[in-house]
């Protein structure tokens, strides 16, 4: 694939009027003796003036592009939008809050440059009140334990990738804070980080508020079953199938037992009767989603049979 630019920039726009044209100038004033770069704003259903302003810069500099939802539907499905839509050699990241430094820009690409497939940034000193910086290094502790992957910040909307790494991934829901761990299953681990200057709100208010503890908490579930489990739901299902019709079959074993040594079961009481039939029926039906997944699965491998490559 030819690429048109050096870099494509992606920026997520909800409700950020005052900020669009500065980020603009910043944008222009650290790029442009560097790069040949685009600029492709995606506006997550803001409702006040950012569409306006867009469509303002891009009368004035035609490779500023604009995509637009109808409704607010997130950072993941924004990101996901514009990684599809992008035509950069270097595809970054950043906030539309002024909070990432485009001036730091130039020193992620040419982290880059020395073979990784992905940099992240760093927010080292975080400008950020103690509500999200406690919780937020938490959270990235518990992800540097379970992913393997050594970086301090994987929330970071400072990112550069290369083209081939964004093309692979689909992100939905809250899944935007988990992209290195998804560039990693997709089989790009060359990943790092540079830390990067990170600045005070200037202008209106996060559009993120305490729930997205919880959001982050299931999402985090979410990517670690499909990544372990995706392909081979059998596994998953079938283990606690396996458990449940085991333990079903152990309590009816030996209350089988029992009854030929004379003692009657009674099920008003011994509830373990309507245990073991219980685990036993809860077992069959782990077994039975498990092959279900298996046939989709399988399914759709084998429509890849049919699909033809023109290179």
């Amino acid at each position: 694939m030819n690429n048109k630019f050096d870099i494509s920039l992606l920026v997520p726009v909800f409700n950020e009027q005052e900020s669009i044209k500065i980020l603009y100038e910043e944008l222009k004033k650290n790029l442009n003796d560097k790069y040949s770069w685009e600029l492709l704003f995606i506006n997550d259903g803001s409702t006040d003036k950012s569409e306006s302003l867009i469509n303002s810069l891009i009368d004035e500099n035609k490779n500023v592009r604009l995509i637009s939802f109808l409704k607010n539907k997130g950072k993941s499905e924004a990101l996901n939008i514009g990684f599809k839509n992008c035509f950069g050699k270097y595809i970054v990241t950043l906030d539309a809050d002024l909070q990432d430094d485009p001036s730091e820009i130039p020193n992620l690409i040419l982290k880059l440059e020395e073979g990784y497939d992905m940099v992240s940034g760093w927010k080292k000193n975080r400008k950020d009140s103690f509500s999200k910086t406690i919780p937020s290094k938490i959270y990235n502790y518990v992800l540097r334990i379970i992913s393997g992957i050594k970086i301090h910040d994987f929330n970071c909307g400072l990112k550069v990738y290369r083209n081939k790494v964004v093309k692979v991934i689909n992100i939905y829901g809250g899944l935007h804070r988990f992209i290195p761990i998804i560039i990693k299953t997709n089989g790009f681990s060359n990943i790092c980080e540079v830390p990067v200057n990170h600045r005070k709100r200037k202008f209106g208010f996060s559009k993120y508020g305490s729930s997205r503890l919880f959001h982050g908490f299931f999402d985090l579930i979410t990517l670690l079953f499909f990544n372990k489990y995706l392909n081979r739901p059998m596994h998953f299902f079938g283990l606690f199938g396996l458990l449940f019709f085991m333990v079903g079959f152990a309590i009816n074993i030996f209350l089988t037992y029992n009854w030929f040594q004379g003692i009657w079961i009674n099920p008003h009481k011994n509830p373990l009767f309507f245990l073991g039939i219980l685990l036993l029926i809860i077992g069959v039906q782990f077994f039975s989603i498990g092959l279900i997944g298996e046939l989709i699965v399988r399914f759709n491998k084998d429509k890849d049979n049919y699909i033809k490559i023109n290179e």
